[in-house]
């Protein structure tokens, strides 16, 4: 950080400057998830001495329990944007349905968010977050159907997120860069602290909830049980870290480099995370960043709203037989890395596939990280270890 401090709101009249017209009311909204943020580190530091703690009795629409701060933190956050007249609705994963709070030509964008994602770590003092994303709509005015908007057409112009620890950070892109601020208690204002944020193409971290390893396809056991195998060529094994907070995770990996994962399983067979609340802002923050964010399929987390919301991410590393198969998993990682893991989860299924006497039909498809793959399989060590007479390209 310089000498001279920046803050946000200087920050954001300075790209304001630069890009004109294209922020919008963007800057506005993020001070105001700023001024969200600041009540909400009040509230989550003295919560404990006010009675704010343990649960409120209730389940939230996604099934989890409700606590205290959880419902405190919604009320805050859709009360904060009901006042500035900008937003015509609000998707909150505390609340049973999207709610319409304005109808005016100036209320341009849907608000989605995570009032306060880890909330189970309230009660131990734990890390906790805010993930937030704001839509453009595609109309103005009349707003009968904003959730009808939000499917057919609303564009992810900006999220972000932020985390309540030691220090209270909030990251935020509007596409081009991501900026992470820190909040000063003295002056009451958050000052830039990392400035145009990039994703390490490498790191030495993974996050995933291990509890739930039997669980998974084998598929995503065989990646796990990758990144945790020596090998000093490429920095394995990796050190887990899972806090619980998907912010919390996703921050160490975006700072530092890593991966985070959160698989289907049995309990959760189409993918635990929600789409518009808590996968499309961190993979724009993401992939604004430089790094990678993938739901497995031909469409962009980040860009396909008709994904039911509780959607899962995923990570498709080939078709045809389950050896490689479906991975159900969110990665937020370099291409090369991805790229590496993959080879080494074809290598195996290839050699597990025509060892049963069945063919390994494998579909190409386009973008590097495909091209990454094949390079590093017509090279050692794989090029030997692949029985390529029984794979079939196509």
């Amino acid at each position: 950080m310089s000498d001279q401090a920046i803050s946000l709101s200087r920050r954001l009249a300075e790209g304001r400057r630069q890009v004109g017209d294209r922020a919008g009311e963007l800057p506005t909204l993020i001070l105001e998830m700023g001024y969200a943020a600041k009540i909400l580190t009040r509230e989550i530091r003295r919560a404990a001495l006010v009675g704010k703690l343990g649960l409120a009795g209730e389940q939230n629409p996604s099934g989890d329990t409700q606590k205290k701060l959880d419902v405190y933190s919604n009320e805050v956050v859709v009360d904060a944007f009901t006042d500035t007249g900008l937003v015509a609705a609000i998707v909150s994963e505390e609340m049973d349905e999207l709610r319409t709070i304005s109808c005016s030509d100036e209320a341009e964008y849907l608000l989605c968010v995570d009032p306060l994602d880890g909330s189970s770590n309230t009660d131990v003092n734990g890390a906790v977050g805010t993930i937030f994303s704001f839509y453009r709509r595609g109309v103005s005015g009349a707003c009968v159907d904003c959730e009808g908007e939000l499917r057919e057409g609303a564009e992810l112009v900006a999220a972000g997120y932020v985390l309540y620890g030691p220090s209270t950070v909030l990251v935020y892109s509007m596409g081009d860069a991501v900026d992470a601020f820190t909040l000063d208690h003295d002056v009451g204002e958050f000052i830039l602290s990392h400035a145009e944020v990039r994703c390490p193409a490498r790191g030495s971290y993974y996050s995933a909830n291990l509890g739930r390893y039997h669980g998974w396809d084998p598929n995503v056991r065989a990646y796990a049980d990758y990144v945790i195998e020596p090998d000093p060529a490429s920095g394995r094994p990796y050190s887990l870290r899972y806090s619980g907070a998907l912010a919390a995770d996703l921050h160490r990996s975006l700072l530092e480099g890593g991966v985070y994962l959160y698989p289907a399983d049995e309990g959760y067979p189409d993918g635990k995370l929600r789409l518009l609340y808590e996968c499309a802002p961190l993979a724009f923050v993401v992939e604004a960043a430089g790094g990678r964010a993938s739901t497995g399929g031909p469409s962009r987390c980040t860009s396909d709203p008709l994904l039911p919301s509780a959607a899962e991410m995923r990570w498709h590393c080939s078709s045809g037989s389950r050896g490689v198969g479906e991975v159900a998993i969110s990665v937020f990682e370099s291409a090369d890395l991805v790229a590496e893991a993959a080879a080494e989860l074809f290598a195996r299924a290839a050699q597990q596939t025509v060892e049963a006497a069945r063919p390994f039909n494998v579909a190409l498809s386009g973008g590097s990280t495909p091209k990454r793959l094949f390079k590093l399989l017509a090279a050692e060590p794989y090029r030997d270890r692949v029985p390529w007479d029984g794979v079939h390209l196509f």
